[in-house]
């Protein structure tokens, strides 16, 4: 079992707060990531969670058990380090095998423990190798291993992989996601890279300046994200976001601004014009009108294209915004062409101008009693 809570939980240095009253649960057997950008606190959480690093304030609790003064040793939690942290004078088997020596546990019990280990991380050829005679790939997976045969309550693991060049990493991503699959621990994986949170996380959170901005699985937080701030930092490309107003034309709301004029389904409503930032992903932006649903939105000049293989992105320049469009290889513009974009209502995300916040809308292309909603009932 490996539940664990985290209670209001603050760290400040000096002046500086790291962490601020975070509250966070993970569930016993889930692979939570905590995702952010460089200087979120994600690490500092996970030091805590950890017993490296002791909060300002608040608890830390597994399995209804408070931990938070616990030395690390006794919190029966195992820590897989960014720099691998292994001993150069030992074999990889001896690496791996080390916290069990330290509880003089027997030599047959030990070589046993270590060969399964190395079966499931495909370390068995590399057992009798010493960490210099490893790849980076295979380091990080003896680290990996090390934490494994202490069978702990969970696994926390602060950017493993940001070590590794490109193929290593995704191929070591690929072997923890199978150890996921494999094993019934939980895990806590801090990461800056939101490839590995997609394809790694039951849920991710996302931090921001030491505060948590949402929870949720990776396909919550891709189609509903809560924030700009969520909205631009999850994909590749990220979210394009454009200043517009919702306003009332002919008795229909359209959210207009920027070189965009987009029906969002909804009556009109009493009340005045209302600041909004429209957001939308690249791959549902087109530029033909083929597309069920698809409606033109906007005329665009296109300043660049990025070929990235099977498909390319398309730079197309509004009144004074550019939004990127994803779309199939071979470009469908070229520099200098000016172009129609088109897009569903439906893919149209709506959040306030000054708060950032989502705004709640129910689009619609039905004028029935469910859709003459007040200002305040539509868009919250």
């Amino acid at each position: 079992m490996g539940r664990i809570s985290i209670r209001s939980v603050s760290k400040k240095y000096g002046a500086t707060t790291a962490l601020d009253d975070v509250d966070l649960d993970i569930e016993d057997g889930e692979f939570l990531v905590l995702l952010g950008p460089s200087g979120c606190g994600k690490s500092t959480l996970l030091r805590i969670v950890a017993g490296l690093a002791a909060p300002s304030s608040g608890q830390i609790v597994v399995n209804d058990v408070d931990i938070t003064n616990q030395a690390p040793r006794d919190r029966d939690l195992a820590m897989v380090f960014q720099g691998y942290a292994l001993y150069p004078h030992l074999t990889a088997a001896k690496n791996i095998g080390f916290p069990l020596r330290a509880r003089r546990i027997s030599k047959s019990s030990i070589a046993d423990q270590v060969r399964n280990a190395a079966d499931v991380l495909d370390l068995t050829a590399v057992l009798d190798r010493r960490p210099a005679e490893l790849s980076g790939g295979q380091r990080q997976r003896v680290a990996v291993a090390r934490a494994i045969v202490r069978d702990p309550q969970a696994f926390l693991m602060d950017e493993p992989l940001s070590n590794l060049d490109a193929i290593l990493r995704a191929s070591t991503r690929r072997q923890l996601i199978e150890l996921r699959n494999t094993l019934s621990t939980t895990f806590i994986y801090v990461t800056h890279d939101q490839v590995e949170a997609m394809t790694m996380a039951t849920r991710i959170a996302i931090l921001r300046a030491g505060r948590i901005e949402q929870v949720g699985t990776p396909e919550q937080l891709y189609d509903q994200p809560e924030t700009t701030f969520v909205a631009a930092f999850l994909g590749s490309p990220p979210m394009n976001l454009v200043d517009a107003a919702v306003v009332d034309r002919n008795n229909e709301l359209y959210a207009s601004g920027s070189g965009i004029d987009v029906p969002l389904g909804l009556s009109a409503y009493d009340g005045s014009a209302r600041e909004v930032t429209i957001g939308i992903r690249p791959e549902r932006i087109f530029l033909d009108g083929r597309h069920p649903a698809a409606i033109r939105s906007a005329r665009a000049s296109v300043s660049a294209v990025e070929n990235l293989g099977s498909e390319v992105i398309v730079h197309a320049r509004l009144d004074n915004q550019t939004v990127l469009v994803r779309s199939p290889r071979p470009a469908p513009a070229e520099i200098g062409d000016r172009v129609d974009l088109y897009c569903a209502p439906t893919d149209l995300h709506l959040f306030d101008r000054l708060s950032g916040r989502r705004l709640v809308w129910e689009p619609s292309h039905r004028h029935t009693a469910t859709t003459a909603l007040s200002y305040e009932g539509a868009l919250k």
